[in-house]
């Protein structure tokens, strides 16, 4: 069976060597010195200077919307994982959805300003399997009508826009490290701001909003981590080279095999690097990707329908929205097989496979 995704692991005597530390301190969360440790190296390799590790990327959206006090309602993308959306409603705000742009799938800035009312307070918008949005027609409409910006990042680890880390845009932005991306810590989440202040409520935040053995500053919640997760992400990071060089190889495989099968891939930005975190291809219908899918099933090759459904009519908790682009979109995009562990041949054979699909 060839999975769809799989978590890269390090070598366990590695990671071994960092769990015989915590067994001898004896000290396994409350930002123990591993955590410390993993955030100060992320914040050297990420190229931000105010990062905080923290639960899971779920977590830090939330703590997002919660340090920038938003309320009202909030522009966002039908075009994401559900916790894009979830988290502002979680955070008793009401999500706006603006379609998206047909070639990067990432939020249409053109259509946003139109969704903009009284009650809007910020923009939350997803770099679409770590594709960079338009961040800069983004901040300009932001700064024009007073809005917050927060970028959902979940995917876009280590990427960089002319030089800089994509976290450094907006107000604030994060990053999931679950075990099925490119980096992770097992569980885990990374919350990136743009200016001291907001970091320090940021950690009120995080730690119960506590700021002595006996005050609190602020409303707060436990997005802490362990420090078990943290010896995984400590692991990792000496990995990271490795991982990007193995799954660029592998994405340049799939584009080499797959030059000659109908369908196109999402237009990555051009100022941008490139993280691998996904291979999504866009078939030129439904019945073709079902089609597709079903041939790969058969062959024990497992795809994702990734995103599938729009978020704007698949949530209970909404109303249903009609998205002409993101229904569209939605229904075509596959994503293939692509981790560290998965072999070239592997990728030429699912190829094959794909072609016999026609």
């Amino acid at each position: 069976m060839i999975l769809i995704t799989k978590p890269f692991l390090p070598p366990k005597e590695e990671f071994q060597k960092y769990i015989d530390g915590i067994w001898s301190r004896n000290w396994l969360t409350n930002m123990g010195p591993l955590a410390a440790e993993l955030e100060e190296k992320l914040k050297t390799h990420l190229k931000a200077e105010h990062l905080l590790f923290v639960t899971n990327g779920t977590v830090a959206l939330q703590m997002g919307i919660k340090a920038l006090e938003l309320k009202g309602e909030i522009i966002t993308t039908p075009f994401s994982f559900v916790a894009t959306s979830s988290s502002i409603v979680w955070e008793s705000c009401q999500p706006v959805f603006v379609d998206i742009d047909k070639d990067s799938l990432n939020i249409d800035p053109n259509k946003i300003e139109a969704a903009i009312t009284e009650k809007t307070s910020a923009i939350l918008a997803t770099h679409v399997y770590g594709n960079p949005c338009e961040v800069e027609a983004i901040e300009k409409i932001a700064k024009k009508h007073k809005l917050k910006v927060i970028y959902d990042g979940a995917h876009a680890f280590g990427v960089e826009v002319n030089g800089k880390s994509i976290f450094e845009s907006g107000d604030i932005s994060t990053c999931s490290l679950h075990a099925t991306k490119l980096y992770h810590s097992i569980e885990g989440g990374l919350v990136i701001s743009n200016n001291a202040e907001l970091n320090q409520k940021l950690k009120y935040i995080r730690n119960f909003g506590i700021s002595g053995f006996d005050s609190f500053a602020a409303l707060g919640i436990n997005g802490k981590n362990s420090e078990l997760h943290a010896a995984m992400g400590l692991v990792n990071l000496n990995y990271i080279q490795d991982i990007h060089r193995k799954r660029k190889a592998l994405s340049e495989s799939y584009d080499e095999n797959l030059k000659d099968f109908p369908h196109r891939k999402p237009l990555w930005n051009s100022n941008a690097t490139k993280n691998y975190a996904y291979y999504p291809i866009l078939l030129e219908n439904e019945e073709t990707l079902l089609k597709l899918k079903e041939k790969l099933e058969n062959n024990k090759i497992q795809t994702r329908r990734y995103f599938y459904p729009s978020l704007a009519t698949a949530l209970p908790y909404l109303e249903p929205k009609e998205m002409e682009v993101t229904d569209n979109i939605s229904k075509r995009v596959l994503c293939l097989p692509l981790y560290y562990d998965l072999s070239l041949e592997q990728v030429e054979l699912i190829c094959r496979r794909i072609y016999e699909s026609k």
